[in-house]
């Protein structure tokens, strides 16, 4: 067991039903993450990285296996259970951004909140606060559609920030941006979660990112192995 493991991850399993053929994305995957890390996930395409992370984040449930988060084992809990859960304690950061086109920059970011009964003058407060911090402080009125891609992301990383998650996943951060914006993003995305402290989990094909992680781990065959990031 890893020492100030967050995420503790056992004999995870996960098989999808493709026709006549049963896919076996994870097969008795096991990790331990630290607080404060930044795991890198590499894998082609379709190896599981996404499932992964779907399944740390509550959005879809193993097969069998146990996956803890601080402490809370969330694979036997229900989908109310496990919505909250992720409000509280986790950020998203997804590769096509998911921002609302008929909400404002703001409203994007302060509405998963305000649903769960967070005051709005407060929430608002704390998103002009990180739309500051990512850039974008001049932004907080503007619509998505008059955004370019990678300050829709920066907005999708201030969204994610604003419940203080202990554990933020990111998949493919950058798959949907030009080079030059997706190196902003992860510059960006790094300085945040690394000065709060954040766990950071990230399916990644780069290995430019990589290079940056505290660790690397790749999946095949869904087998997990970790590795050292490289050089």
């Amino acid at each position: 067991m890893k020492r100030n493991a967050i995420v503790e991850i056992r004999e995870l399993r996960k098989a999808y039903i493709e026709g006549d053929r049963r896919l076996r994305v994870l097969d008795g995957v096991s990790l331990d993450i630290g607080a404060g890390e930044f795991l890198a996930v590499l894998g082609a395409s379709g190896s599981g990285k996404s499932t992964l992370l779907n399944l740390l984040s509550g959005i879809d449930s193993p097969d069998s296996g146990e996956i803890r988060i601080a402490g809370c084992d969330i694979t036997p809990l229900n989908d109310r259970q496990l919505t909250l859960f992720r409000r509280d304690n986790i950020g998203i950061v997804f590769q096509f951004f998911n921002l609302i086109p008929t909400c404002t920059v703001r409203e994007n970011i302060t509405l998963p909140q305000e649903l769960g009964g967070a005051r709005r003058q407060a929430v608002e407060a704390l998103a002009d606060d990180l739309l500051r911090q990512v850039g974008l402080g001049d932004r907080a009125a503007t619509f998505p559609d008059k955004l370019s891609g990678g300050e829709q992301q920066r907005v999708a990383i201030a969204r994610a920030l604003l419940n203080e998650p202990q554990i933020v996943l990111a998949d493919e951060p950058t798959g949907n941006l030009d080079d030059e914006a997706g190196e902003a993003v992860i510059r960006l995305l790094l300085r945040l979660t690394r000065e709060a402290g954040k766990t950071l989990i990230m399916a990644t094909h780069s290995a430019e990112i990589a290079r940056q992680a505290d660790r690397v781990c790749r999946i095949h065959d869904g087998q997990l192995r970790v590795e050292a990031p490289p050089p």
